[in-house]
């Protein structure tokens, strides 16, 4: 079946003109999807209702059912958890903040990468998601919500780059001046380091920004706690990323979750200052969050903010992330396995 949401506007025109229908067709059905956020065919008011049926029965028209939504008394963070059509649970979170609402989403049902301190991959990859079903999860929050969405981040359950073609043709359905024509620069995609893939995404020329989940600057303790590290060595991942701005000319950021007494150490100040000095990196900390089937515990915000500071001694740019959403289960992974029934208590 068609999967009429993740047509491009030129795909859904071929496919229009398919049925034996007026061109302009396409046109009002691509704004009912991606301008108007439609929850439904029979939202389409301009559309004849022979068209309308005939779509129902030959198409897949992708809506998000909003299982759970849990808001945050701390910060007004939302987390949703989204119910696909085939019964696959999917998480995504929706943070305000005043610069503008940021909307995180999911990739993946699932992640087969591994990685020890994330709940995302307990379980492993069920399967990926479509562009259609990436882009639901923020035409679900903003129809739930009533709020305009400014900044994307890919950076929810699964790995994007693992994903790829349903990423790529996401990013250009988001951005199409023809849809919600989101700048790609407000756009982040976040991957654990799948190096050829990422001279991929260079290739493609998109204004995004790339995010490498780096979280230790050794390749003996990036394999012990990122599987994905035995297949590309740090020195590798640096070059994809020299490569990625030199080709986009964007900079890299490094996310790097602090874990107490694993990778907080003076060592791994100045490692860290000279992979991120090589290639011209912005860092990003994120104190780890717990997991109940790992023993990985963040450092407290003294410590933290003491590895930051000997960063920026070392004239690396750097911030602390914001906890979001802590008091509603907010970090990856964390809703959708207790719907699943996957945490242990």
């Amino acid at each position: 079946m068609t999967d009429l949401k993740s047509l491009t506007r030129e795909e859904l025109t071929d496919y229009i003109i398919s049925l034996g229908e007026k061109k302009f067709r396409a046109s009002q059905l691509y704004e009912w999807m991606h301008v108007h956020l439609a929850g439904s065919l029979d939202d389409m008011t301009n559309l004849p209702a022979t068209l309308k049926e005939r779509l129902k029965q030959e198409c897949i028209y992708t809506v998000a059912d909003m299982a759970e939504r849990h808001i945050s008394k701390e910060d007004g963070t939302q987390k949703f958890l989204f119910s696909m059509a085939d019964g696959q649970m999917i998480e995504s979170v929706f943070m305000p903040y005043k610069h503008g609402n940021s909307v995180c989403i999911s990739s993946q049902a699932g992640c087969r990468m591994g990685c020890a301190f994330c709940a995302s991959t307990i379980g492993g990859l069920v399967r990926n998601l479509t562009a259609a079903e990436m882009l639901e999860q923020i035409y679900a929050i903003t129809r739930i919500t009533g709020e305009r969405v400014s900044n994307v981040v890919v950076m929810g359950t699964g790995e994007p780059l693992d994903n790829y073609d349903n990423l790529v043709r996401f990013i250009r359905l988001l951005t199409d001046e023809k849809g919600q024509n989101l700048s790609q620069r407000s756009i982040t995609v976040s991957t654990c380091g799948l190096a050829e893939k990422i001279g991929r995404l260079a290739e493609e020329h998109f204004q995004i920004t790339l995010a490498l989940s780096l979280h230790a600057v050794t390749d003996e303790k990036r394999r012990q706690i990122m599987p994905v590290a035995r297949s590309y060595s740090i020195a590798q991942l640096m070059e994809a990323c020299r490569g990625y701005f030199e080709t986009t000319g964007r900079r890299i950021t490094f996310e790097y979750s602090l874990i107490a007494g694993v990778n907080d150490t003076d060592a791994d100040v100045e490692g860290l200052s000279s992979l991120a000095r090589s290639v011209g990196a912005h860092v990003n900390l994120i104190p780890v969050n717990p997991v109940t089937e790992t023993s990985f515990v963040p450092p407290d915000r003294r410590q933290a903010d003491v590895f930051k500071n000997k960063l920026e001694k070392n004239h690396i740019n750097v911030t602390i992330r914001r906890s979001m959403g802590r008091d509603i289960d907010g970090a990856c992974g964390q809703l959708r396995r207790k719907s699943l029934g996957l945490e242990k208590e």
